[in-house]
């Protein structure tokens, strides 16, 4: 009978086992795993320490590790696939190597390769989570209201035609329409839009926007699949599935790479009669230059960016930036700040300042939750910390307040219309030029002290906008002078549309997109033959970011799906980044190049070297090496390269 001892150890021995499976589950680890044991191998190897104290060379532990998942990797895509890959000519040199005793040049030539992978593996794709995000923002239950009850069911169960009711904070589950009551909806994750939308009788609503303020009534229209959220998932799942990978630059030439070795090392061993030789020849031709020419520029390029604040996601997205054409900006959040600001203050009675008039607004606002209403509070924080003794937010139409003897009303020009309160024409007429440009206009009134006779008197009005960022004008010169147009696609209205596309210098415009709008635009854009980039920050961007041939999210006010969505991400919100970032893409494909011409020069010369009998196998390696700590450093230049992202800092 075994010991309690010997059981607890088996015990122990099985739970650390279970703990690391998943470790060596991973190829990138086990990858890791195995350039870090090979490398100290083939110096002692090539040491020669240990000759003669081992049955075997040790190189052999570098060629096990590194080699063997190669000649396997290749056998199988030769054979099951009928596919020929630059793996397929190290596998050729590898046993070629092995079979004339030349351990340590198979070792070498099997640690590079392995050293190219992980590269490889380090500017891959990521998995991306952004439509997993998605899917959370589905409402898990709606209440339903039947024969004059309340049901709380699955969000999933509601049909087309069901009465649903809506309080505030709580998601829309279905696309449909408003039956009764009023509220503010904020629809920025799927429109865009800076502010809440009202809603009363008969409006629209979607699915995934948010209920903020008053409950309402709505007639479910399209829901379950059909719905706009899970129609923007599906659509996104879509387009992540037919953005394909990049194949590997040395694969494409494979047949051609493998056809001229065997052609060279049998046509040497023909007119020399020495096959070591031949042998030679393979060692040298195989590719790990040619592999390692792309993965280190782009990291290397991608390494520089991540210097400035900007973070590129993979090889994949640095090569699409480096071809893009067109620039499509989302208004609210990129080139805006994505919050209303106080453009303008003007008083239209004799007894208030305009100062005066902000200071009541805020008075009045104190307590609301609105953004309008935050806004106003920030631009004057005194009078907003000395809140207003009542306080009667009315949904979708502005606040009234009392306080310190003076009743306040501030909010819609209809608002103060159905108190009685009389609007001079000419502040109408003020009001209609700021929302012609794109603002949004809260008009103000008093009633006691300051207002007459204890009469309720029209203060003035407050303009509001989402300003645009001072860097956008700039950004959007810079990227003309690149050959890059920019667009501006928006869920926003179009006079708020047009106004910061004039604002930014921008031709183009887009106004009142939805999500699956956008798609379209970039869809049929791309071909037409255009590479558009988009540039966004908002859960309404994900899908075309997604859709795009690169997409570009905003990480510091973006939403999470949208950075999630995205190929870069600028880290510090600053646009300004963007023409360093595209220099950087291109510059990094310039050295793609470079470093593919170096690699076959040095290959040639090491094959010419290699026929003339002047290289042995062992030589033969270090000089393979050497051709690859070229293309390394090559790319490795990139990283402090000054005209770039150096001085055009994004964070």
């Amino acid at each position: 009978m075994p010991s309690t001892n010997s059981l607890s150890s088996s015990n122990t021995g099985y739970r650390i086992g279970e703990k690391l499976r998943p470790w060596f589950a991973d190829e990138g680890r086990r990858n890791l795993l195995s350039v870090i044991l090979s490398a100290p191998v083939l110096a002692l190897s090539l040491s020669g320490i240990l000759k003669g104290l081992l049955p075997f060379d040790i190189a052999w532990i570098a060629v096990g590790l590194c080699g063997l998942p190669i000649v396997s990797g290749s056998a199988i895509a030769l054979i099951r696939d009928r596919d020929i890959k630059a793996d397929l000519l190290v596998s050729i040199a590898l046993i070629g190597s092995l079979a004339a005793g030349e351990y340590f040049a198979a070792g070498e030539v099997a640690l590079i390769m392995a050293v190219g992978k992980l590269l490889e593996d380090a500017t891959a794709h990521k998995a991306r989570r952004g439509i997993e995000r998605l899917v959370n923002l589905t409402p898990k239950t709606a209440r339903v209201l039947r024969e004059g009850r309340e049901e709380i069911i699955a969000a999933a169960e509601v049909k087309a035609g069901d009465v649903l009711a809506v309080f505030a904070g709580e998601t829309v589950a279905a696309d449909g329409i408003v039956l009764s009551g009023e509220s503010s909806v904020d629809q920025s994750m799927m429109t865009g839009e800076s502010l809440p939308v009202d809603k009363k009788a008969g409006d629209t609503v979607i699915s995934g926007t948010v209920n903020r303020f008053g409950v309402f009534e709505m007639r479910a229209e399209k829901a379950g699949e059909d719905s706009s959220l899970r129609r923007m998932i599906r659509l996104a799942e879509e387009a992540d599935a037919h953005k394909a990978p990049i194949v590997r630059l040395a694969d494409r030439w494979a047949a051609v790479l493998v056809a001229a070795a065997l052609a060279a090392a049998i046509l040497t061993a023909v007119v020399t009669g020495e096959p070591i030789r031949a042998l030679t020849i393979l060692v040298v031709f195989c590719p790990c230059a040619f592999i390692l020419a792309t993965p280190t520029a782009v990291l290397a390029g991608i390494g520089n960016a991540a210097r400035f604040g900007i973070l590129v996601r993979s090889g994949d997205a640095l090569q699409r930036l480096s071809r893009i054409t067109v620039a499509a900006f989302d208004k609210t959040g990129t080139l805006t700040r994505g919050k209303p600001e106080i453009i303008a203050v003007e008083s239209f009675n004799g007894g208030l300042s305009d100062d005066g008039l902000l200071a009541l607004a805020a008075q009045a606002e104190g307590r609301s939750e609105h953004p309008l209403g935050k806004a106003v509070c920030a631009a004057c924080p005194d009078r907003a910390g000395v809140q207003a003794g009542e306080f009667f937010p009315q949904a979708g139409r502005g606040v009234f307040a009392r306080a310190d003897g003076r009743e306040i009303w501030a909010g819609k020009a209809e608002f103060l219309s159905r108190e009685g309160i009389a609007i001079p024409p000419e502040a109408l007429d003020r009001a209609a030029r700021y929302e012609g440009e794109g603002a949004t206009v809260i008009c103000v009134a008093v009633g006691g002290g300051d207002g007459g006779d204890h009469g309720r008197a029209f203060g003035g009005i407050i303009a509001l906008a989402d300003v645009l960022r001072e860097t956008a004008k700039p950004v959007i010169e810079a990227l003309g002078a690149l050959g890059i147009r920019s667009l501006l696609l928006t869920g926003d209205n179009e006079a708020a549309a047009a106004a910061i596309a004039s604002r930014a210098g921008i031709g183009d415009f887009r106004a009142n997109m939805l999500p699956e709008d956008k798609m379209k635009l970039i869809r049929g854009a791309a071909h037409a033959g255009e590479r558009i980039c988009m540039i966004g920050d908002g859960i309404n961007d994900a899908l075309a970011l997604k859709t795009a041939s690169a997409g570009i999210a905003m990480g510091g006010i973006g939403s999470d799906i949208a950075v999630e969505a995205a190929d870069a991400v600028l880290v510090g919100d600053n646009i300004e980044g963007l023409p360093a970032l595209f220099r950087m893409a291109r510059k990094s494909m310039a050295r793609i190049q470079f470093n593919i011409v170096l690699a076959l020069i040095w290959n040639a010369l090491a094959v010419a070297l290699s026929g003339a009998g002047v290289l042995t196998p062992v030589t033969a390696a270090l000089v393979h090496n050497a051709g690859s700590v070229l293309v390394v450093v090559s790319s490795a230049l990139l990283i402090r390269d000054k005209n770039g992202t150096r001085g055009e800092k994004a964070g």
